[in-house]
């Protein structure tokens, strides 16, 4: 077995979906026998009360570095302040993160043999690498998102120079990565044709707890909570960002606003949460609510208050990645209603799994359409849901993907 370090700029407590898979990942690894420790920020994303109760932080180093204890492991958090809105505000913060957890990691890591690390951001790979010529260690870089290109083609970086240096650092980071770690096939070959080597890219799927996400009644807490138990639900749980393009879901609930019986539902934080909500007032909506974010421990009955649950991607970015939300929804039994492209990895998925729709992104009018067709016939939505849970269960629990990076493991160490 190896000693394996995590690497990563978020981890539970915070509950933002990245931190959830890298700790569920940390928590398998660990009942297989390796010998874990893990090196993070301080909860600053999605804050979670109820998770920072359980796993509660304590000084170690003063303010600049915390500890707790996830699944039996330590964790070594530096201090991060709230996500702030403006990615000039972030970068102090960021550079922060990574010379102080470059530090801190010379002093708390067991000396590991593999560290496993998780992009975004790009720059965490710089930190990973130097921790490893240190360390004498080789490191795992799981791809979530593909950067710089999604940053790129959302508008948030436009500085040739910056652009330049941001792409060196991307080929430099996957040259000194002993495995490149992608969760969709579509993403293995962007990496292959920017000149990675494929024999060092392997396609490693994100998961779902089936035992947390897994089917409820649509008559729960949640629904009764905010009188919906009766509505024809259409939801979206998550980010609020540039990249979910969730004003084509308010200009959607506008279009089929005289239909009584459907109701949307729209939940989490993001940068753009304040201008949906300015957006939605203007349309004066009385078919739609925007709640803020949910507790984890929320999410399998806010999907079970649904009867469609929406995955969308920009036309830009779609097929650069599969959001995450998707297994949960699956697993919940509830059918997925993907706005993206019919040719990205999540259509290809839906398809497969026969446990949704897929309608094309950046289209209110398509997405109106196919809610409206589905609210007639709800009964044609149950089979999705149920061909959802049973693809999941099947394909991608969190056991079946750990005994993937298990044996990537077993045959990196082999090497050392």
């Amino acid at each position: 077995m190896a000693r394996i370090a995590f690497l990563s700029l978020v981890f539970p407590p915070d509950s933002v979906s990245t931190a959830q898979i890298m700790g569920e990942l940390a928590a398998e690894l660990k009942k297989t026998g390796h010998e874990l420790s893990v090196l993070t920020s301080t909860p600053h994303y999605n804050r979670d009360q109820e998770a920072e109760s359980r796993q509660p932080l304590a000084a170690y180093w003063g303010t600049i570095l915390q500890k707790s204890t996830f699944c039996g492991m330590p964790v070594f958090h530096i201090n991060m302040p709230a996500k702030s809105i403006s990615l000039k505000d972030r970068i102090v913060p960021f550079f922060k993160f990574h010379v102080l957890s470059f530090i801190a990691g010379i002093f708390v890591l067991k000396k590991p043999d593999i560290i496993i690390v998780a992009s975004p951001p790009i720059t965490i790979g710089l930190c990973a690498w130097l921790l490893g010529v240190f360390h004498r260690a080789k490191y795992i870089y799981n791809v979530q998102e593909i950067y710089p290109d999604c940053a790129i083609s959302l508008g948030a970086i436009r500085n040739k120079a910056l652009i330049r240096l941001l792409y060196k650092l991307e080929s430099f980071v996957y040259s000194k990565a002993a495995l490149v770690s992608v969760i969709a096939p579509k993403m293995a070959r962007q990496l292959a044709d920017k000149g990675v080597s494929p024999s060092k890219i392997k396609m490693i799927p994100n998961f779902v707890n089936i035992e947390e996400m897994r089917p409820l009644p649509k008559d729960n807490t949640f629904s009764r909570q905010y009188g919906i138990q009766n509505k024809f639900v259409v939801s979206y749980a998550g980010n609020m960002g540039p990249a979910q393009d969730l004003e084509k879901l308010i200009d959607c609930a506008q279009l089929i606003q005289n239909r009584a019986n459907i109701h949307f539902v729209i939940a989490g934080e993001g940068m753009w949460r304040d201008k949906l909500i300015e957006y939605a007032r203007k349309k004066n909506l009385c078919n739609l609510q925007i709640l803020p974010y949910q507790p984890y421990s929320l999410v399998p009955k806010i999907y079970a208050s649904s009867d469609l649950c929406l995955v969308p991607q920009l036309p830009s970015i779609t097929a650069a990645a599969i959001p995450s939300k998707v297994y949960r929804i699956m697993a919940c039994a509830r059918p997925v209603l993907a706005a993206t492209d019919l040719q990205s990895d999540l259509a290809e998925l839906v398809n497969k799994a026969r446990c949704g729709i897929i309608v094309r992104p950046g289209s209110a009018e398509q997405l109106a359409q196919e809610i409206v067709r589905a609210s007639e016939n709800p009964a044609s939505l149950r089979p999705m849901g149920e061909a959802g849970r049973e693809h999941v269960v099947k394909y991608y629990t969190r056991e079946g993907v750990a005994k993937l990076y298990h044996r990537q493991i077993a045959l990196l160490v082999k090497t050392i």
